[in-house]
């Protein structure tokens, strides 16, 4: 063989050997689902809220978009960071533009159907409205689902917390035991105080923090009682067993009343989508009928008259079945 071609050979092969361990090193320093999983971690304690300055520097805030131009764009928006905030509490590992692409595109899709369907203004416009907020919908509800498997998980995690402190754990141990061995979701908060600990965020500010992301009354009263014995004293393991205790009757308290009260909700999910229902299936039937409401002066006052009545309708129902335990 050809000297030259065989150094050519050699060459080629230590070249293809290179390429390929440098595309695998590239790989398992940014893509691996191990980074990924440290960068979660990492933007999930950067948002949690309240840390002294100098205590956290590694990333100072949530990524709002994976495009540094869209970042720009959506920190200047109004009360994204609320939003943001829900996208964690909900559990979503997205970011904001992802949502907000989303609604545009379904946004996009109403007005193209109404146009091509020749809907009257107001409908297409409906569509549109309603098409936009039904990702937002669908976070507000993943959002309660995951706050009430929290709550509903809080107390066996406070009894884990109790058990460690009465075996001599500290309560950064503790915290951490919740972390690693509770279910999810609770389980993950947990673990991302404790993380915040480890890193140096004082335990008032962690924990601050945690009932910052998860808006519930268990666990802020957790967190005073926490903050509150850490200045005076006491026996905090008994005092994390008798709340855990306190949480839990108050849970089934709340059980029962939402039992009691779920015929008066689903009354009043009937009565105030069936106008809506009928409206709809009337103009499907005979569209001429009903767009008499919305061309006669006397009927544009009615439907005026009704949305007014619904609206108060849906007020005092909503305040007769809204039961605070």
């Amino acid at each position: 063989m050809n000297l030259g071609l065989a150094l050519f050979v050699v060459v080629g092969f230590l070249a293809v050997v290179l390429l390929l361990e440098g595309l695998y090193v590239y790989w398992s320093d940014t893509k691996s689902p191990e980074v990924r999983r440290v960068e979660q971690r990492l933007r999930a304690i950067s948002a949690g809220g309240q840390v002294e300055e100098g205590e956290l520097s590694l990333i100072r805030q949530r990524l709002l978009s994976e495009s540094p131009s869209l970042q720009r764009v959506l920190l200047g928006m109004p009360r994204v960071q609320h939003l943001d905030r829900l996208m964690q509490q909900a559990g979503d590992r997205s970011t904001v533009s992802h949502l907000l692409g989303v609604c545009a595109i379904l946004a996009l899709a109403g007005l193209l159907l109404g146009l091509l369907l020749r809907w009257p203004w107001f409908m297409v416009l409906g569509v549109v409205g309603l098409l936009a907020i039904v990702p937002l919908l669908l976070l507000l509800r993943r959002r309660k689902k995951r706050l009430q498997r929290i709550e509903a998980q809080l107390p066996d995690a406070l009894d884990l917390m109790s058990r460690a402190l009465r075996a001599g754990h500290a309560f950064p141990v503790a915290l951490a035991m919740v972390g690693s061995e509770a279910p999810q979701p609770v389980a993950a908060e947990f673990r991302i105080a404790s993380d915040e600990i480890g890193f140096g965020v004082s335990a008032d500010a962690a924990l601050n923090n945690l009932a910052a992301r998860v808006p519930s009354p268990d666990l802020r009263y957790f967190v005073m009682a926490v903050i509150i014995q850490r200045e005076t004293g006491g026996n905090l393991a008994e005092l994390l067993a008798k709340l855990a205790e306190l949480v839990r009757d108050r849970f089934k308290l709340f059980a029962k009343v939402r039992v009691l009260a779920a015929e008066g909700k689903l009354s009043a999910w009937i009565l105030t989508l069936l106008p809506f229902g009928v409206a709809m299936m009337i103009f499907l039937v005979n569209p001429k009928y009903i767009m008499t409401l919305f061309t006669d002066p006397v009927g544009i006052n009615l439907v005026y008259g009704a949305l007014g009545m619904m609206v108060l309708g849906v007020l005092v129902m909503w305040r007769i079945i809204n039961i605070k335990v």
